[in-house]
């Protein structure tokens, strides 16, 4: 399920910044990068199963493997994980206080990146 209207699409912002404010919030990239893409994930463990709050990033400049690009956010999105097929982003059912936290989760993350001016 991809989240609409976060005002997060399109913002742009140093790699280190957007790196430390998502992680602050627990949305952290372990491996999920190649030279021109990043995605922040938080795991949620609950009782319907293991979801992932994910965040996808472009970088409009630079190099994400030398840590110096700027990233430009995508539209983020909630999905459920099976094993060993991967996270499914459609045609789920996600439980209603999950999906509640991670818009908070996403709002306050927007608070933060407003506050240094993005």
């Amino acid at each position: 399920m991809y989240f609409e209207n976060t005002n997060l699409e399109s913002v742009t912002a140093d790699q280190q910044v957007l790196t430390n404010i998502l992680a602050k919030h627990g949305l952290e990239c372990h491996g999920a990068w190649d030279y021109d893409r990043m995605t922040f994930d938080r795991r949620f463990d609950v009782r319907e199963g293991r979801f992932y709050l994910r965040i996808f990033c472009n970088a409009i400049s630079g190099d994400v493997g030398a840590h110096d690009a700027t990233l430009k956010l995508n539209k983020p999105a909630i999905g459920k994980y099976y094993y060993p097929h991967g996270v499914e982003y459609t045609d789920e059912v996600f439980p209603a206080h999950l999906v509640k936290d991670c818009e908070k989760i996403l709002a306050n993350v927007r608070k933060d990146l407003a506050e240094f001016g993005l």
